[in-house]
């Protein structure tokens, strides 16, 4: 397993990029405008890790911006841990027969997401390639929020 980001959500982007970039110090190495989904996602490194970030696309801190404002509460501002797996399917088994709900599901052999005891939100990504779709993964609908 491979440590990947830590996702955070924005209220105003800029304030946010700079604390994060002008006042602490972090690097931007990738931006993702996404115009049907309303979203803008700047991913981050620290200066030390920015080769690292750029070769691997980790350890990052990916900023979240959704285009329509919303007041997040409920410590929703802060969305998710990322790690990549060598194998997806088999990380999502082990879980669910530990008992833990796969919140939604990898239909695609690429994401998945689980929540801890606590509540946080943890998306697993396929290392490599995306796995060829597999029951009972194709047809499991999502589970709660993720």
């Amino acid at each position: 397993m491979q440590f990947l980001h830590t996702m955070i959500r924005a209220k105003d982007l800029e304030a946010t990029l700079t604390f994060f970039c002008t006042h602490l110090g972090l690097v931007e190495v990738n931006r993702y405008d996404s115009e049907k989904g309303r979203f803008t996602l700047v991913f981050l490194a620290a200066p030390a890790d920015v080769e690292l970030a750029k070769e691997r696309k980790a350890p990052l801190v990916e900023i979240t911006y959704n285009w329509d404002t919303e007041d997040y509460t409920g410590g929703r501002n802060f969305g998710h841990l990322a790690y990549r797996v060598d194998n997806i399917y088999k990380v999502c088994e082990r879980l669910q027969t530990a008992g833990i709900t796969i919140n939604r599901p990898p239909r695609d052999g690429h994401m998945a997401f689980v929540r801890s005891p606590d509540g946080i939100s943890i998306e697993l990504l396929q290392a490599g390639e995306n796995l060829p779709p597999q029951e009972p993964w194709l047809s499991m609908p999502n589970t709660g929020e993720w």
